[in-house]
């Protein structure tokens, strides 16, 4: 007999969001952190930073066919990606960080979904009307207007996502050139596959997927649980002070004792539905502070009522605390009944305690080591650029074959020198060596020991080291030596240990 079960939904039908326009401090913050974000990704590319003759002039460059990254005056080498490992792991822990303390702050105000999604809900608004007009123009039939309206956003949507993408190629080429070459058509295929892949996803992302990219395409609200505990601090709703709810006036016996005794046996409404009305309270019991107006559900970019508890939808945008706030001082009750607390905050303030102070949640043993490990890996990559040496060489032995017996009977060792002058002028090098043995070093090409090598290039130079027929070193097994190489005229100098091999050794 055929199980009954239904089996569970994995994927739940995009319902449209229409958030309605908000005002108050955490919007504001949007705001600024928008104009801020948006703001240098679309400029940083057109920054210009003078390195010399010899190096590109843009201030923030990846320049994958030299193989480098250019940050100002910062200059990374293949051989240095250990700086870039080093932000990678910053990044990681100032995201573990930041949600420790303050839950999903990362998705509420700087993550790309959220700060695009709400560029594209500005556009909406501007060109269809706030929430209502919105409403009706979703269920209206399509006429002329709708189609107007829909294909002006649309086009404006279009403009941002190209935008966006075009910005994004700016970075790994000089930003001018790479412009002029776009619009007349000569730029390379790659180029034009990023802009359009990035436009694409911007456009499709930002204007139709929204909440759904933050549901079940990006794994951080199911990792977030591990990094947050009862006192990470995260947009929630009191609603031991706020239940019950009910929508008018209802008069309240003897007001304050009445609203203070409610609140302290704190009944919580559970499993009712987002945008439902208010149930029947008994005349003789004093309502909470919510009047259900339903003004955060109106407000909210995911669709969820956070009355409802915590729920992983929830990127804590914090703009339901502006619309409850607002409310709220226009019916006279305190502010704050959707505010930034804690798990820990409803015992205490059941008890009647003050509230914890916010430094009180994010100063604690968690944060700070978080805090520890982020600071030191910052200190070590600062201390680590600033000690590195303009020069670098890499040695490496030609061992096919391991030795090479000359005419004479003396005996060579082959070695590719690897010389990277990462200084911003010419400069010419000697190579020497320094053993136990009497060794000799001679250079591919030249008669002497001086190499040439041009400013910010890395050049590789076949160096042999030779051993006299009767010499300890020819007649061996193995040989210890170092390979220097010294900047002519300047202190820059470099040495990397090798072996040499003898007759011994074969």
């Amino acid at each position: 007999m055929a199980s009954t079960d239904a089996a569970p939904k994995l994927y739940a039908a995009q319902e449209p969001v229409f958030p309605k326009r908000v005002s108050g401090r955490y919007r504001n913050l949007k705001w600024i952190i928008m104009i801020i974000s948006l703001g240098i990704y679309y400029i940083t590319p057109w920054i210009r930073w003078d390195r010399g003759p010899n190096l590109p002039d843009q201030a923030v460059l990846v320049d994958l066919g030299g193989r480098r990254f250019f940050f100002f005056w910062i200059e990374i080498w293949p051989h240095e990606f250990y700086f870039v490992a080093g932000l990678l792991i910053m990044a990681g822990l100032g995201l573990f960080l930041f949600t420790s303390a303050l839950g999903r702050v990362w998705c509420g105000y700087s993550c790309p979904q959220t700060v695009w999604t709400d560029l594209f809900f500005m556009v909406e608004r501007w060109i269809e009307g706030d929430r209502n007009a919105r409403l009706r123009l979703w269920k209206q039939k399509w006429d002329f207007r709708k189609w107007r309206l829909r294909v002006t956003k649309w086009i404006v949507w279009l403009l941002i996502a190209i935008a966006t993408g075009g910005a994004w190629v700016f970075y790994f080429a000089d930003a001018p050139t790479l412009l002029v070459d776009l619009v007349t058509g000569q730029a390379a295929f790659v180029a034009y596959a990023t802009v359009a892949i990035l436009t694409a996803t911007t456009f499709i992302f930002g204007g139709f997927a929204r909440e759904q990219v933050c549901i079940y395409m990006c794994p951080w609200p199911r990792i977030q649980a591990a990094m947050m505990d009862e006192h990470t601090i995260t947009v929630a709703y009191r609603d031991w002070r706020g239940e019950p709810r009910g929508k008018g006036k209802k008069r309240r016996a003897s007001a304050e004792a009445a609203i203070a005794s409610s609140r302290l046996a704190g009944p919580t409404i559970i499993g009712q539905e987002p945008g439902s009305t208010s149930r029947a309270v008994p005349e003789d019991q004093p309502l909470g502070d919510c009047i259900d107006c339903m003004a955060c559900v109106n407000v909210c970019p995911v669709g969820i009522d956070i009355r409802d508890g915590q729920q992983m939808e929830c990127i804590t945008c914090a703009l339901c605390i502006d619309a409850c706030d607002e409310i709220m001082g226009k019916v006279g009750m305190e502010r704050g009944l959707i505010d930034y607390v804690a798990l820990t905050d409803e015992k205490n303030e059941r008890a009647g305690n003050k509230k914890v102070p916010i430094w009180r949640h994010i100063l604690r043993p968690r944060t700070l080591i978080y805090t520890a490990l982020w600071a030191t890996i910052g200190v070590a990559l600062i201390v680590a650029l600033f000690i590195r040496s303009e020069l670098d060489i890499t040695i490496a032995a030609v061992r096919n074959p391991q030795f090479v017996t000359l005419s004479d009977g003396s005996v060579r060792n082959t070695y590719d020198v690897r010389i990277r002058n990462m200084t911003a002028e010419d400069s010419t090098f000697r190579i020497s060596l320094t053993s136990e043995e009497a060794l000799r070093v001679g250079l591919e090409g030249t008669p002497t020991l001086m190499v040439d090598v041009p400013a910010d290039e890395t050049q590789l130079q076949r160096v042999y080291v030779t051993a006299a027929p009767d010499s300890p070193a020819a007649e061996g097994d193995r040989t210890d030596l170092r390979i220097w190489v010294e900047q002519v005229g300047e202190t820059l100098r470099a040495h990397q240990d090798t072996t040499f091999i003898g007759r011994g050794g074969s």
